[in-house]
């Protein structure tokens, strides 16, 4: 008898360790629910902040960051662009910042302005605080932590990048503008319509003198912009691609030109032979974050204000670019 318990230990012992060794397999359907945190850090951009996570995330996962754009908020943008859909098909968690209308009437971040975009201070320190917390809470791993933000989202994902780039491993900028660049045009809304007049190593300059002193490594950045955006012109994908070329010291000739879902793909390479910079020109769209609504592999998204269904969705694309999928 006592043979035989031990002998079903020892069994319930190893079925236990070979569990604990398991990949952690996403469920089809969201478990859990955007929860909104409060007490992150001193919070002196006044944010909120809400995450998600699929039910049952191990540690040791990545974590993603995303910036909505003017009007939206946390609880639309993050279903609405694909993003938990995601985090539920890969195993990641997600924190979702919402400005506030206190802070801007239009609900966009504050990308133009010098108190909310320079290393510990406003919206960008407060996103960083948000950063800290899920790792802690999540135990999720600060190697693979992304951002990503449409429209003033993007734009403050670039902030993100140049302002904290040792928190970020790469960043996604859809119709957004390059880090800096309200400074450099002298108004926002030169650079959101026109594009401000710099050199590639004046756009990089931008984004070292956001961080002196860090050498490297630099987030990778991928770019979706549409080809027929009026809101924010698409010159500044243009600029985005010569602003972290120069910083990654990569030239500015493409070495992947193809399409991909129909829309012309290119890629940069960095002295080291990687893909430091992407970019997706979707011909024919206006402004907003591309989504391919469906349940099929490389769909993700639903249509609506700015989730424009243009059959490819920017975060599987994202996504995969990271190695998140």
């Amino acid at each position: 008898m006592t043979s035989t318990r031990a002998a079903l230990l020892a069994v319930l012992t190893a079925i236990t360790a070979l569990c604990s060794l398991l990949l952690f397999v996403p469920r089809a359907q969201a478990a859990a629910s955007l929860e909104q945190v409060t007490g992150f850090g001193s919070n002196p951009g006044a944010l909120k902040m809400y995450r998600y996570a699929p039910e049952g995330l191990p540690a040791g996962r990545p974590v993603v960051v995303l910036l909505h754009g003017c009007t939206q908020n946390a609880a639309g943008y993050g279903p609405g662009s694909g993003w938990t859909e995601l985090a539920d098909r890969w195993g990641f968690s997600l924190v979702v910042p919402e400005q506030q209308s206190v802070n801007n009437a239009s609900r966009c971040f504050n990308w133009f302005q010098n108190g909310d975009t320079s290393r510990g201070q406003g919206e960008a320190a407060s996103i960083a605080q948000m950063v800290d917390r899920q790792l802690a809470d999540t135990a999720g791993d600060a190697a693979r932590v992304h951002v990503t933000g449409l429209s003033a989202g993007g734009a403050m994902t670039s902030v993100m990048m140049a302002a904290y780039p040792e928190k970020f491993r790469a960043g996604g900028v859809v119709a957004g503008l390059p880090y800096g660049c309200a400074q450099a045009a002298g108004s926002p809304y030169v650079c959101m319509y026109t594009g401000a007049t710099q050199t590639p190593q004046q756009w990089g300059d931008r984004v070292r003198a956001a961080r002196p002193g860090y050498t490297g490594p630099w987030p990778r950045l991928t770019v979706l912009h549409g080809s027929t955006d009026t809101t924010v012109k698409p010159v500044n994908m243009t600029d985005l691609v010569e602003q972290w070329t120069d910083v990654h010291g990569a030239d500015r000739t493409a070495d992947v030109s193809d399409t991909v879902g129909g829309y012309p793909h290119q890629v940069f390479h960095g002295p080291d032979g990687s893909g430091v910079v992407e970019t997706y020109s979707i011909t024919g769209m206006g402004h907003g974050q591309p989504v391919d609504p469906g349940s099929a592999d490389g769909q993700c998204g639903t249509a609506g204000a700015y989730l424009l269904d243009v059959d490819l969705c920017a975060a599987y694309r994202m996504g995969k670019a990271w190695g998140l999928g």
